[in-house]
């Protein structure tokens, strides 16, 4: 069994691209069987190829999981819904723990990756602040890589802590429970935003059939899967395998998510995942042009026209047009690559040049792409994907390849690459140039690029201009092309200067879509390929007393890429440090001549020390929403959706939060910003 490894949105394992078919297993009451053969051959039969476990396996199960062929995903169990901040032995022991599973495991080929946990509780995340228990999370996550670096890690992420996603996890995971396609559709849209560019897997979706009956739960698992891949996800985990389900100390006798039923009886939903891991995707019927335009790309343009010739879909044609070059790209095209329609120009600029290529393209959709791109095997299998959705346009990221220099790898994670700008979770304001498709008529309608722009802007222009007609740009998550960046620090801040001209243009072309202060306007959100989460400052919707299903950041511009791990010492960092202060100031410069500041939006000031902090225990189970509600009953009034506090009364307020742990009690914990005599709940 090869590793898994990430390829971009998904995964790769032994040369090959690898979908993560996966079902939950455990924790049974009683523990693991004696025997796992008749579970992971059914498990097999069923279409699965990887186990998510609630705990680290020993070999035995490893080795059981390895002989049918299953990949596994152990969980990291540790005190995850108490106040673990404020006692040092529960993180300690979280390491300990790690450490000594992993050696246990050391070098079997079955294990695959780790999350080090599962849906830290949203009102701990807020009790003990959202940057700690991310921080938290990633030094985990950094622990089990320096230890084995060849797995996979992550978190077990849900949709109340979207803000919680770890810097350095290998991919985003989401627990979804939602039963509508239309909902659920539209939130693995979202999640692609969510993980920037990671691969994104469903790390847990089920229904339980106690409550909505067998045959709900094999249709709605059924059209999951089906979207899962159409959304392109990285991986489908479906929970659970049996309805034995062991949680907190105790059995849980009335939640019936399993596969199987207690006693091992197939369920239907067991036939309705099988057929649907065994149904494949609908044959695109688009043609697509796909057009390189390329001047002195000799060293770069055989890689992107290999990766275009690799398509899943393949392309109607591939025109490469070359803007002047003296470098031998025309000789070398023509001589490797006899089937690309080759156009050669006297220098003209990227405009003219995409213009050229359309004017000599039949294809129905025309696609662009950069010499140094390298389009992903599925970029336009995905793009067709889009376009079945009605778009008159799409793209989708662009991704930086590993970078092998400290130089790549700062420019990877500095401002200023070209980013898509985002409406919604599925329309774009912006698409990049290195990656847009978009229809012929739509093209020739706006009348193609505009030449004036030469080196860069041309996109934004175009993008512009479509929606000015009334065209609509729809987003690829999974189309992605390797987008090579400048490969030293100075061509990166030449390229910054040429951005800053190319926006001078655009000022003079489009002055209503800039400031006073010569920054773009845009109605979106602009996403630069880190994964969205809570940074120090941020603006978090918590919803009405911390109780939103759905609660995020709200920056506008997102988070940037982290800096490659591989390079992030003192000096890489201090040389990103530099690009970030000089890349805002040099470009704006160039655009308007003078010096500008970047703003990453409003920031909410953090709440002063509380005056007291109290706990209540319960017997009965009592958590913080039922205590909340006394609270309002009594006359204390509800914060408002980013507060980070609970409820206000007389200029005091409280913020709450349960603890859990095994057994029915529970203890809430009380922070105090006031005067705490103003209210009783049974204190300890």
């Amino acid at each position: 069994m090869e590793p898994l490894s990430v390829d971009g949105k998904f995964f790769r394992s032994g040369g090959r691209r690898c979908d993560v078919r996966a079902v939950t297993y455990g924790p049974f009451p009683g523990g693991w069987p004696a025997d796992f053969t008749a579970d992971f051959d059914r498990i097999v039969g069923t279409g699965f190829n990887a186990l998510r476990l609630y705990e680290m396996p020993d070999r035995r199960l490893l080795d059981a999981a390895l002989e049918h062929g299953l990949r596994v995903f152990g969980g990291l169990r540790w005190p995850q819904a108490v106040d673990f901040l404020k006692d040092d032995q529960v993180l300690s022991a979280a390491r300990v723990s790690l450490a000594e599973s992993l050696r246990n495991a050391e070098g079997h080929p079955a294990l695959a990756g780790v999350y080090v946990a599962n849906e830290v509780p949203a009102d701990l995340v807020r009790w003990m602040g959202p940057v700690q228990v991310r921080r938290e999370l990633e030094h985990l996550i950094q622990l089990g890589k320096e230890i084995r670096p060849d797995l996979l890690w992550c978190y077990g992420n849900y949709p109340s802590t979207e803000y919680l996603e770890p810097e350095n996890a290998d991919f985003t995971a989401f627990n979804v429970y939602l039963e509508d396609e239309v909902a659920f559709r539209s939130y693995l849209r979202r999640l692609h935003h969510i993980a920037g560019d990671r691969p994104v897997v469903i790390s847990e979706f089920g229904l339980d059939s106690r409550r909505n009956g067998t045959a709900k739960q094999a249709g709605i698992l059924a059209w999951a899967i089906r979207i899962a891949r159409e959304e392109g996800m990285a991986g489908m985990t479906v929970y659970a395998w049996s309805d034995r389900w062991w949680n907190a100390g105790m059995e849980v006798p009335d939640w019936d998510f399993g596969l199987i039923d207690r006693e091992g009886i197939e369920k239907p939903a067991l036939a309705a995942v099988r057929d649907a891991w065994g149904k494949g995707s609908k044959a695109a019927d688009k043609t697509f042009s796909v057009i390189v335009c390329t001047r002195n790309g000799a060293s770069r343009i055989a890689a992107c026209l290999a990766a275009l010739e690799k398509q899943t879909l393949p392309a109607h044609e591939i025109i490469v047009v070359d803007d002047g070059s003296t470098d031998g790209t025309t000789d070398l095209v023509a001589t490797r690559f006899p089937k690309v329609l080759l156009l050669t120009l006297e220098p003209g600029g990227l405009s003219a040049a995409r213009n050229a290529g359309a004017e000599a393209a039949t294809g129905e959709i025309l696609a662009f792409t950069d010499d140094d791109c390298e389009a992903d095997e599925g970029w336009l299998a995905g793009l067709a994907g889009a376009f079945d959705k009605g778009w008159d346009a799409a793209g989708g990221p662009n991704l930086p390849p590993p970078p092998q220099t400290d130089a790549e790898a700062i420019v990877a994670a500095a401002p200023g690459a070209p980013s898509h700008v985002m409406l919604d979770d599925a329309e774009a304001e912006h698409l990049p140039g290195c990656n847009i498709s978009v229809l012929r008529t739509a093209y020739f309608d706006i009348g193609g690029f505009d030449p004036q722009f030469t080196t860069a802007g041309d996109d934004v222009d175009f993008c512009w201009r479509l929606r000015d007609k009334g065209y609509r740009l729809g987003f690829a998550p999974a189309a992605f092309v390797w987008h090579h960046r400048r490969p030293s620090l100075r061509a990166f801040l030449r390229q910054q200067i040429g951005y800053g001209k190319a926006e001078a243009l655009l000022i003079a072309k489009h002055p209503q879509r800039f400031t006073a202060a010569g920054n773009a306007k845009w109605d979106g959100f602009i996403y630069s390929g880190g994964p969205v989460r809570a940074v120090e400052g941020s603006i978090i919707y918590f919803g009405r007393m911390g109780q939103a299903g759905y609660q995020g950041v709200t920056d506008r511009m997102q988070p940037l890429r982290p800096l490659d791990p591989r390079f992030d010492d003192f000096l890489s960092r201090e040389r990103l440090h530099l690009l970030e202060w000089l890349q805002p100031r040099v470009r704006a410069w160039f655009r308007c001549q003078h010096w500008m500041l970047s703003n990453n939006g409003a920031k909410v000031p953090g709440l002063p020390s509380p005056d007291t902090e109290l706990s209540i225990w319960s017997e009965e189970g009592k958590t913080r929403d039922e205590f909340l509600q006394q609270l309002l009953a009594e006359g204390w009034k509800a914060g408002g959706g980013t507060d980070a506090w609970d409820v206000e009364k007389n200029g005091t307020r409280l913020l709450l939060a349960t603890e859990r742990g095994d057994g029915i009690g529970k203890r809430t914990l009380i922070r105090v910003w006031g005067d705490a005599r103003l209210f009783s709940l049974g204190r300890s």
